[in-house]
């Protein structure tokens, strides 16, 4: 029997797939610099996509709890000049102390001694877009 040339044996059979293997991924390696950099670069896009659409979430939770800060306190002022313990007019405390509060008094509804206030705060501190955050208390007397 004749051993052809180039021909590899079963013991040799190992050597050179090993050797393609090392070859292959040599290869691999090298056609793949860089691929890190985007890929760190996709990861910093996607995190400030995320994050810019968190800051305008953020601000216009913010500026709900400053409309209810703003509408308690309009209401319990309000309604301390409906009794008489304050002076001046309910309606137009309110609006005094929701300004303060960086709102505005959107509604006022005065029943005896009991006052109702819906105070406005715009969103992201812009008063040119029509997003507002809006709150609603009443506050009388006890019982």
């Amino acid at each position: 029997m004749r051993k052809q040339v180039g021909a590899v044996t079963g013991a040799d059979r190992g050597a050179v797939t090993r050797a393609y293997l090392y070859i292959w991924v040599a290869m691999r390696w090298r056609d793949e610099h860089g691929a890190g950099s985007v890929l760190a670069v996709a990861l910093v896009a996607v995190l400030a996509g995320i994050l810019s659409l968190l800051g305008p979430l953020a601000s216009a939770y913010a500026a709900k709890h400053r409309a209810g800060h703003a509408a308690d306190a309009a209401a319990l002022a309000a309604a301390d000049v409906a009794r008489g313990i304050a002076p001046g007019h309910p309606c137009e405390t309110a609006a005094a102390l929701a300004a303060a509060h960086g709102g505005a008094l959107s509604g006022c509804l005065q029943e005896g001694f009991v006052v109702t206030v819906r105070v406005s705060v715009p969103v992201l501190g812009l008063a040119v877009l029509p997003l507002a955050a809006h709150a609603v208390a009443t506050a009388g007397p006890p019982g």
